[in-house]
């Protein structure tokens, strides 16, 4: 489960960071900065799929690539101070692993983009207007969304059609 998510927040990271290639042609040796702001380090393994997914792709940590890495040390009010420090170095996106990293990104800029790895109730939290129009600079995964609690129970009656009864917990 988690490759597949790494392989949707690389493919969201890419998409952001290829906007500009777009818009204009870029100089030769063009870095991209990624901000990426968390409670700690991730764990390794995780971390090597996420550079994976982006060598496969071209990019290269230390070559066209840069990371700034800012960690809060599991102290959630460090988050707006680090913040703030990634878009003063004008970093191209930020990618956020909490949802209060995500919201300190949020209140810190409203023009680069902010891509969460796992919001918990993304509009409740006010990271984004709803997930079908999120507005804003804001994208990323969502872990539990109410709004999806409908569809899950559809696709459970497909899959499971005899089904009267579903206790959640």
């Amino acid at each position: 489960m988690w490759y597949s998510a790494v392989g949707s927040i690389v493919t969201l990271l890419l998409s952001l960071l290829a906007v500009p290639l777009a818009a204009a042609a870029q100089p030769l040796g063009q870095v991209s900065r990624i901000g990426f702001l968390s409670t700690t380090p991730p764990p390794a393994q995780r971390w090597e799929a996420l550079l994976d997914g982006l060598r496969e792709r071209g990019y290269r940590e230390g070559q066209n690539l840069v990371f700034e890495r800012r960690f809060s040390e599991g102290k959630a009010e460090r988050f707006p101070e680090l913040a703030a420090e990634l878009v003063q170095l004008r970093v191209d996106c930020i990618l956020v692993t909490t949802t209060p990293a995500a919201l300190a990104a949020k209140h810190a800029t409203q023009t680069i983009p902010i891509v969460i790895l796992t919001a918990i109730d993304p509009v409740d939290a006010g990271l984004v207007a709803s997930l079908a129009r999120p507005g804003g600079n804001l994208t990323g995964l969502s872990v539990l969304a109410p709004e999806l609690s409908g569809k899950r129970l559809e696709l459970l009656k497909e899959v499971v059609p005899g089904l009267t009864r579903v206790a959640v917990l």
